[in-house]
């Protein structure tokens, strides 16, 4: 993986919310000044001071020829029912579009859908453009999205987006191009993954046609701006323009991704002009790109949270008082300046704040005023330490060298578990292993705590609370509290936003309360683009927008 850490990313059968009737630009532009306002990074040691965050770079002066894009991963397969991760969302971001869009300013708008309506709580209604073509020519029509959708749905799939249709009943065709979604109850969340690759439509020809070797060679049978061109196992992934493009053609011919694994190898290739760009910068090569001269080193929201995930709730992790402790002896503004060279902020909530952009001020301000505190109390950790008959216990930490922020980050749990009477030890994992640490039990055996960046896949508090449900795919301790369950049903079956967040606003008291995963600090998206090219947005929609298509000659 990368030198950013493997995020939780779209894990495999994880359950999260969105409502289809997001916030407008306007709200969410907001919250994202107020966190470049609340950014004010640690100076000195080579840290970005200027950690401004942006929605989008200056638009392309024209087309271009081709352009490269450096990604730390080859995806192993580019099937959109396994698009799970940053390389391959990266990439097929490009190629194969949703029902619905997420934007660059993180709000959703239609998609292949031209509309999408609600006429009861358990019924959502889809109805297609017209006349938008796959890239081996066919026109798009209502079979083809409830067989796409149905793919997800299909166990011999194994689909990570999966749960994402846990309440849907059926898919059914209701005219040529309208598709009807009928559900077991109301589910806020379904909407909203329909801006995700949880909808991605595909020509079902294409699909049958290319069988168990669908998403790795061959097209992919998709809509989008770029069609899947030549794929270089393990140096490249090349897009070609599709000139049939239902929407706003792209400005370059040809998009190149290259697989650089080594986070040295893709900082050199941006400043020698190698690769004209990147997302996923290795965050010690911040202060350096953007001294180089070479491009623009950009920040945009990641609906990101650095964490330390409680994996074992089973020794001592399971007081209360002893995750209380970690908390307070851990020196989140030290790994800010040292494993986030500085560009993040400080926080003691497990969600960002630009995530409650649409609630209300109050619900917002409920949400974050009863947070437990950032700064240090080595005296009073002691005392909880010693209060749960914790003094002198051993707790063992996953690291890696996958990057500063997942080695610093453990070896900063590491001192302040020996500042307060805690032997936390380390248990290095290498990079390609560390991700099985999200997918297998057996990887987290004797492991108490990793460190973890999880990201939003939509804009809604409930994506990452409801990882602590009993038997969520995240909880991986095994937490479990009904009362906790009954708030994220509620706020699960909830569609207007006032209402959902309200209780989500619970949810993050209890969550924060129990220390349930440490919250270390928010992390901003960083993007690298060349002086060569413009026009990538620098939030984290690229993982489900066609980012590609906007990028262009900068001259």
């Amino acid at each position: 993986m990368t030198s950013s850490p493997p995020r939780a990313s779209r894990r495999p059968y994880r359950l999260s919310s969105r409502l289809a009737a997001l916030p407008a630009a306007t709200a969410v532009l907001a919250s994202l000044a107020l966190l470049a306002a609340c950014a004010g990074p640690p100076k000195g040691g080579g840290a970005v001071t200027d950690a401004r965050l942006s929605t989008s770079t200056p638009p392309a002066r024209g087309e271009i020829d081709s352009f490269s894009w450096a990604v730390y991963a080859e995806p192993p397969t580019l099937d959109y029912t396994v698009a799970f991760d940053y390389p391959q969302n990266t990439i097929l971001s490009n190629v194969c579009e949703s029902l619905m869009r997420w934007t660059p300013a993180l709000t959703t708008e239609p998609g292949l859908a031209e509309k999408a309506s609600n006429p009861d709580p358990t019924t959502w209604v889809y109805d297609l453009r017209p006349g938008v073509r796959f890239h081996d020519g066919k026109e798009m029509t209502a079979d083809d999205v409830v067989f796409s959708l149905g793919r997800q749905m299909d166990p011999d799939n194994a689909a990570a987006w999966a749960q994402v249709f846990q309440n849907v009943s059926a898919i059914t065709k209701t005219g040529p191009l309208q598709v009807t979604v009928t559900l077991k109850k109301p589910d806020s969340q379904f909407p909203q993954y329909m801006a995700s690759a949880a909808g991605v439509v595909a020509s079902k020809t294409g699909v049958e046609a290319a069988g168990k070797d669908y998403g790795t060679t061959g097209g992919l049978a998709c809509t989008g701006p770029f069609q899947l061109g030549t794929w270089n196992k393990g140096q490249s992934i090349e897009l070609d323009r599709f000139d049939n493009y239902w929407g706003t053609k792209a400005k370059a011919k040809k998009a190149v991704f290259r697989i650089l694994t080594d986070p040295s190898a893709r900082t050199n290739a941006m400043l020698s002009g190698e690769v004209d760009g990147g997302y996923l910068i290795p965050t010690e090569s911040y202060a350096r790109l953007r001294a180089s001269g070479a491009g623009t080193l950009y920040f945009g929201e990641g609906l990101s949270t650095v964490n330390v995930n409680v994996t074992n709730m089973q020794g001592p992790l399971g007081d209360v008082r002893v995750r209380q402790a970690l908390s307070l002896a851990l020196d989140r503004s030290g790994f800010v300046k040292a494993g986030l060279s500085g560009a993040g902020t400080v926080t003691g909530s497990l969600t960002t704040r630009a995530a409650w952009a649409a609630a209300p001020e109050a619900t917002r301000k409920t949400a974050f005023d009863a947070l437990p505190p950032t700064g240090q109390d080595i005296e009073r950790a002691k005392a909880l330490v010693k209060e749960a008959g914790a003094t002198g216990r051993t707790l063992t930490m996953a690291t890696s060298s996958i990057g500063q922020d997942v080695s610093l980050l453990a070896t900063a749990v590491q001192a302040a578990g020996s500042r307060i009477g805690l032997d936390v030890r380390l248990k290095t994992i290498a990079p390609n292993a560390f991700t099985a640490l999200f997918t297998d039990p057996g990887a987290r055996e004797g492991i108490d705590m990793f460190p973890l960046t999880y990201y939003d896949s939509i804009t809604d508090p409930l994506d990452l609370l409801s990882n602590f449900k009993t038997g969520a795919y995240m909880n991986f301790a095994g937490y479990s509290d009904p009362g906790y369950d009954k708030l994220v049903e509620q706020a699960a079956g909830t569609y207007p936003v006032d209402e959902r967040m309200a209780v989500e606003a619970k949810l993050q008291e209890h969550a924060a309360g129990q220390l349930l995963w440490i919250p270390v600090a928010e992390w901003p998206t960083a993007m690298f683009q060349g002086k060569r090219i413009t026009g990538a947005p620098t939030t984290i929609s690229y993982m489900y927008h066609p980012w590609a298509a906007a990028v262009g000659a900068a001259q």
